[in-house]
């Protein structure tokens, strides 16, 4: 869904489209580019069908040297988070609420699970999220499962199902999570409207 505004110059959709390669230039993911103050950390995004209970979509914010979001096989879209296959850069404080608040509506929420982590497995997730896009449609999770296996080893496994994921994810020592709902219409008009790209870029 396209949203004419000039202002807000978005394209956001809930889950998943094809493998189409998308590649922003070096200056405007330098330009872009967030070091989040807080801890290395790894946060998945569940996000669930309140009708069903069905996993919709599975995302990974990664805190390194960067904070950055992999939206494999999502459309989350914004000039002020330059993409490069499935990699999101520019994931400041306000976008990373702004990304979970989109996705939370009347008809889905968005399980959060947080865990800290060593700085080199932050490096590493981070390195493997850029080598990872871009995904196929409906291969959320498997990507970002494939991720978290390579990290832990024993404790998770690829899974082609978002809940099973997430569930893997929940039972590593240490996570911790919550669930997000709201209760805009599927379009999110509201929440898009209040967006300013102005303020995102003095974040």
């Amino acid at each position: 869904m396209r949203w004419p505004s000039p202002a807000l110059v978005a394209l956001l959709v809930l889950t998943g489209c094809g493998a189409e390669t998308v590649w922003a230039p070096d200056a405007a993911v330098s330009r872009a580019a967030h070091a989040h103050d807080g801890p290395p950390r790894l946060t998945l995004f569940t996000m669930v069908n309140n009708a069903t209970g069905a996993g919709a979509h599975t995302a990974l914010m990664i805190n390194g040297a960067q904070r950055v979001i992999f939206d494999p096989a999502g459309s989350f879209r914004h000039p002020s988070t330059p993409e490069r296959n499935d990699l999101l850069y520019g994931i400041t404080p306000r976008m990373a609420d702004l990304y979970t608040r989109y996705h939370a509506r009347r008809t889905f929420h968005v399980q959060i699970l947080r865990l800290d982590v060593a700085p080199e497995t932050a490096d590493r997730a981070l390195r493997l999220a850029a080598a990872a896009g871009p995904v196929p449609q409906a291969r959320c999770s498997l990507a970002a499962s494939r991720i978290l296996a390579a990290l832990f080893p024993g404790r998770m496994r690829p899974s082609w199902f978002p809940l099973k994921t997430a569930a893997a994810f929940a039972r590593i020592d240490g996570v911790t999570g919550e669930k997000l709902y709201e209760y805009d219409g599927d379009t999110n008009a509201n929440l898009l409207a209040e967006w300013d790209p102005a303020r995102a870029a003095a974040q």
